[in-house]
């Protein structure tokens, strides 16, 4: 009987939420001519289900909430439909009882001026923001002091690339080989959510073509691992930082996340390296 209340309750939210969605879309959104005979601003059933390639009835029937199933396919082009943002692609599988779809391969290249000003505030942890591609499009100053962001051509300011294609960075972190592999699993687990990504393709063979610890890792099919803990970098005229660093979700819409590193405890390095990013601010 509680089983049963629960799928009652998530078809009414379902019906509720397409019949919201339907009725936010004009029809001149849709790229449908306006009709002067239109009672509401929004679409009609009808337009939506010849829109998404659905049949009328089996859509009619999902927004009065029946008991039915629609496959995962039939969902999508319902959501292209509508113009539903990610989140709420991901809300109307949810609803249908459907396992939630990968995220789809939207990114930015941009941030918001709050979270500029974030990292700007953070003046002795250095941080920067990656998009889906691992671009690095935003870092504060204590991060240009570790990684030396401003003086790497944008072309090449992707993380995966200056860990693995520019010695520069890769040969400064203390124990290299392992960091690599957590490094890939990490980057392996966003692929894997979005293998049709023409740019993370191209990427990944560049880095196969350029980096042979690349390719041999990337071949070998490690599992997907969570890139965090401690890392020691050695900074310019100090000698080796011990780093807590850990990723913090900015905006999962576009794939945005947030990279901080903390140097650890009261040792000597720490203590300079932290100087370092008092003086450079």
């Amino acid at each position: 009987m509680a089983q049963d209340r629960r799928l009652l309750r998530t078809r009414t939210e379902l019906a509720e939420f397409l019949r919201n969605r339907r009725a936010a879309v004009t029809p001149g959104m849709a790229g449908l001519p306006m009709s002067k005979r239109r009672r509401t601003p929004g679409l009609r059933r009808e337009e939506v289900a010849m829109l998404a390639g659905v049949g009328l009835s089996w859509y009619t029937w999902l927004e009065q909430g029946r008991d039915i199933n629609v496959s995962a396919a039939f969902l999508e082009n319902v959501a292209r439909a509508l113009a539903l943002t990610e989140v709420e692609r991901r809300h109307l599988f949810v609803l249908a009882h459907r396992r939630p779809p990968p995220v789809l391969g939207q990114t930015e290249c941009r941030i918001s001026p709050l979270v500029q000003q974030l990292l700007d505030d953070l003046t002795l942890r250095p941080t920067y923001i990656l998009n889906l591609h691992w671009d690095v499009i935003a870092w504060n100053r204590a991060g240009n002091q570790l990684f030396g962001f401003d003086h790497v051509a944008r072309d090449q300011r992707n993380m995966m690339w200056m860990l693995f294609a520019n010695d520069n960075l890769n040969s400064r972190i203390t124990n290299w080989p392992e960091q690599a592999g957590q490094v890939l699993s990490s980057f392996r687990r966003d692929f894997a959510q979005n293998p049709n990504d023409e740019i993370l393709c191209a990427l990944i063979d560049r880095l196969v073509d350029q980096s042979l610890a690349f390719a041999e890792l990337w071949h070998r099919q490690t599992g997907h691992v969570r890139c965090h803990g401690t890392r020691y970098i050695d900074c310019d005229a100090i000698g080796p930082v011990g780093f807590d660093h850990s990723t913090f979700g900015v905006d999962v819409e576009k794939h945005l996340r947030m990279v901080v590193y903390a140097a650890m405890g009261n040792d000597k390095n720490a203590a300079l390296f932290e100087d370092a990013c008092q003086n450079a601010a």
